[in-house]
């Protein structure tokens, strides 16, 4: 990834972080956006530099188009090119039932989820076709796939964003872009970290592999479809949960 400039949406924590750092220490320049975290988005270009990397900081709302095409922006003004771009950023969700649900609240996870899914890929997808190149990855959930109590908008919002990915990846395959989709089970990481210990270590005995992710385990699965040794694969959806998605 020597001399690639990669856009990573939400990295000031979780997933988001340990990609942005991952790509920066196999040669990537990086884009680690944020929406609030400054100081930890800051702690991770610190990590990416420290270990040889270049990184900057830049705050954006993934949501926004105006905030969106501002990051892109600035990754052109610092690092001349776009190459990869991850949609990342995590979006609030009421944990209901249907019965419990109203449409406003459901409806919103999948409007916030596609607008930042539509607007970051609109904001890179012309730079990349100039240079018939590209690497987009979006970060999905395994409850896309499954269905789980009380994540009925989240697991809504996600199999769109699977859809959203396919009819990308259809339209833009013979101009050098791909694109893919990344799908965790449950993940240790701070949207986890209110959760009892007990739930998860009973959720991960029903893993396969017996533990639940890191978000290290997310992020070389991201650095894969982000590398060139994924250059024949585009509209793939792949699990990463310890073979809890075993067809």
């Amino acid at each position: 990834m020597k001399g690639k400039t990669a856009i990573v949406t939400g990295s000031s924590h979780g997933i988001g972080a340990a990609t942005a750092k991952l790509l920066g220490q196999r040669g990537a320049n990086v884009i680690v956006n944020y929406f609030s975290s400054a100081d930890a988005a800051e702690k991770v270009v610190e990590f990416i530099e420290e270990n040889g990397g270049k990184a900057i900081a830049v705050k954006g709302d993934a949501r926004c188009k105006e905030d969106i095409d501002n990051i892109v922006k600035e990754a052109i003004n610092t690092f001349g090119s776009i190459d990869i771009f991850v949609h990342n950023a995590g979006m609030q969700f009421p944990m209901k039932s249907f019965a419990e649900m109203e449409w406003e609240e459901f409806i919103h996870k999948t409007d916030d989820e596609l607008q930042a899914a539509f607007f970051g890929t609109k904001a890179v997808i012309e730079h990349m076709k100039e240079q018939q190149y590209g690497k987009l990855v979006y970060i999905s959930s395994g409850l896309s796939k499954r269905a789980a109590p009380n994540f009925l908008a989240h697991g809504v919002s996600k199999s769109s964003l699977n859809a959203f990915v396919k009819y990308i990846a259809d339209e833009y395959a013979d101009q050098g872009i791909t694109a893919n989709t990344v799908a965790p089970g449950m993940v240790d990481t701070n949207a986890t970290s209110g959760m009892p210990q007990e739930y998860k270590d009973k959720q991960a005995s029903f893993v396969p592999m017996k533990r639940i992710a890191q978000p290290e385990d997310v992020a070389k699965a991201v650095a894969f479809f982000a590398s060139d040794d994924s250059a024949y694969i585009t509209g793939s959806y792949m699990p990463v949960s310890g073979g809890s998605e075993m067809i």
